[in-house]
């Protein structure tokens, strides 16, 4: 807690952690490597991944999703990313990107929070920018 009583925002050492998750997160996307992807989501009901085109609660359908995905996430580039650690125990990190040849936009958020196994996402959402009228 900072003197005003609001939690501490972007402690370094926990904003590098997390930023070596979030490098992490992506690789293992774009890879589809699905037990590191796994390993980064918490393992239990309240987790929480609204998609593009899905709505997902709990870690087994969120894990049977994926598995069900042939050839996993397109591959994309990021474009923005930005990270916020909100005290000791929780963070998110926002990015947009774009999936290689297309030209929509897209965002994801995920929160991350500290468990006695690591750091871990509990909430994602991913969502592609309207094409505009």
């Amino acid at each position: 807690m900072t003197s005003s009583g609001f939690p501490l925002l972007n402690d370094p050492d926990i904003l590098r952690d997390i930023t070596v998750l979030s490098d992490r997160y992506e690789r293992a996307l774009g890879e589809n490597d699905l037990r590191e992807l796994d390993r980064l989501f918490y393992d239990g009901p309240e987790t929480v991944r609204y998609g593009v085109g899905e709505n997902l609660y709990g870690f087994e359908e969120i894990k049977a999703f994926r598995s069900n995905r042939t050839g996993g996430s397109p591959p994309r580039e990021v474009l923005r990313r930005v990270i916020t650690v909100i005290g000791r125990d929780a963070a998110t990190v926002d990015l947009e990107f774009r999936r290689i040849g297309a030209e929509r936009i897209g965002r994801q958020s995920q929160t991350w929070f500290r468990t006695p196994e690591g750091w871990k996402i509990i909430a994602a959402h991913v969502s592609l920018m309207g094409t505009g009228s």
